[in-house]
This record gives structure tokens, sequence and C-alpha cells, in this order.
């Protein structure tokens, strides 16, 4: 049998799979933290982003127009609009808020962390899996999703894209702020 310490360490020894292929900055000291621990280690995180992905069935690797784990201006949005309308696509507007998989030595462990992650505002957070391997997956709350491109047509006005994007950034640096707090009571935690 597969021992808790032997799955992380092979875990965090893999080469990152993302589409950047890094951690984002804003979380990457959360989540050196949380690995430090022996009863813990990440699977996957994300900070937030903006993306405009195209609208799919599935998941496929072309499906992100555009894509932003920091804090978007509207006219880089609406360049990468104008760019996109000559495919005659339909985009979706997308603001996804902070986003970690961690996996836990034990239901114990589970609870110390899930405890902290709604203190910290994280209140999409819960237990995904216990088969196996247990699994938390910790969301904040700041999500945004419209359709702004029909088959390469931009739905909204200029004056709406502004009031999306900085409503947007808004949502990204509280996402900011809920990973720092998170960041704050894993340091605290004492097993």
């Amino acid at each position: 049998m597969i021992t808790f310490q032997r799955r992380k360490t092979d875990c965090l020894s893999k080469t990152d799979k993302s589409s950047i292929g890094s951690w984002d900055k804003p979380i990457k000291f959360l989540c050196d933290e949380i690995n430090k621990k022996k009863e813990f280690y990440t699977l996957s995180s994300c900070s937030g982003r903006v993306v405009l992905i195209k609208n799919l069935e599935k998941k496929q690797p072309d499906m992100f127009v555009f894509r932003s784990h920091k804090k978007v201006k509207s006219k880089k949005l609406l360049n990468e609009l104008n760019k996109a309308s000559k495919t005659k696509e339909t985009l979706i507007f997308k603001q996804e808020p902070p986003i970690l998989h961690v996996c836990c030595d034990s239901l114990e462990d589970a609870e110390n962390i899930l405890e902290r992650a709604h203190i910290a505002g994280w209140k999409n957070s819960g237990i995904m899996s216990i088969r196996g391997r247990i699994v938390l997956e910790l969301r904040s709350t700041e999500y945004l999703a419209l359709p702004i491109m029909e088959k390469g047509e931009i739905l909204v006005k200029d004056e709406f894209l502004e009031i999306l994007v900085k409503e947007s950034n808004k949502r990204i640096e509280r996402g900011w702020e809920k990973i720092g707090k998170l960041l704050k009571l894993i340091e605290s935690l004492k097993l």
C-alpha cells in the first residue's frame, strides 16, 4: 500500500501540467505553506482569472481566446474581442475565483483546513473525495459569467465593458485578499 507521504512526494515531484506551467504568483506562498506541512499537499491551484472562452460542449486545447491571472484593462479586453470577432465565435466572459485542491492525510486534517478556509471567506469549499485519498476543493465566491460575443458580434456596449472590467478587477483583488487570509490561518495551524 502506498503511504500518504509517498503519494505527496510523487505528486510534488511531477512536472507542472497547467496551461501556464507554474503557480500563479498570488497563490504560490499559500501552496508552499500547505506543502510544508506533512499532513497536506496541493494538487492544483488558481489565484483567480479573467477569461474569454469559446462556448463549447467539451474542453479543447484552443478553447481560451484570452486568459489573465491579473487584473485586466477594458482596452485590452476590447482588443481581444475585436480580434475574435473575425472568427465568428460565440464567447463567454468569465471572472473566476481562487480555487485550490488539497490532499489531506486524514478527515481530521481535512476539517482543520476546511474550517480555516471558511473563516477566510472561501465559502464554496468542501470535501470532494474520500475514496483512495481525501481531497478538498477550496473555492472562493467571486464569480461572474456572461455571454459577451455571439457569432462574432460583441453583445455589450463599451460602457458596460468598462463596468464589467471594473467589477471583475474588484473581485480578483478580493480573491487575493482571501488567499492572504487563508495563508495566515494555515501558517498558524498547529498539528
